[in-house]
């Protein structure tokens, strides 16, 4: 018998042990996933995503010119996105151009995909 917490009379221990069970093999799944979202749950963060999916690549000061701030903070949260490996960057002459890790990309595209049809706010 497996241990339980749920105080629930009829709590259904089979069903407790097969979501245990189904947990366990997406665990590292989970783990990527979770860590994902929560570097393009900031809102500046994920309008870069955005961007850089719609073009491909950006450099910092042009992302700075489409959404209107500075430079240092928008190089800031490419450096986070960089560090958890969801961007990466090919310098050209001086310039450094962003886009997204292709690895990641796929995680992206059925979000981008409701914010281009604009039916997100539908949704909610």
């Amino acid at each position: 018998m497996i241990e339980t917490t749920c105080i629930r009379v009829l709590a259904d221990v089979n069903q407790i042990k097969a979501c245990r069970e189904r947990i366990k093999t997406i665990d590292g799944s989970l783990n990527v996933l979770g860590n994902v979202f929560s570097l393009a749950g900031n809102d500046v963060r994920l309008k870069i995503l955005f961007l850089l999916q719609e073009e491909g690549q950006l450099c910092p000061c042009d992302l700075s010119d489409i959404l209107g701030m500075n430079t240092s903070p928008i190089s800031q949260h490419l450096r986070k996105l960089k560090d958890g490996k969801i961007v990466v960057s090919k310098k050209t002459g001086q310039t450094i151009f962003y886009s997204i890790n292709p690895d990641y990309a796929g995680i992206f595209k059925p979000i981008f995909k409701l914010l281009n049809s604009n039916k997100v706010l539908e949704m909610v």
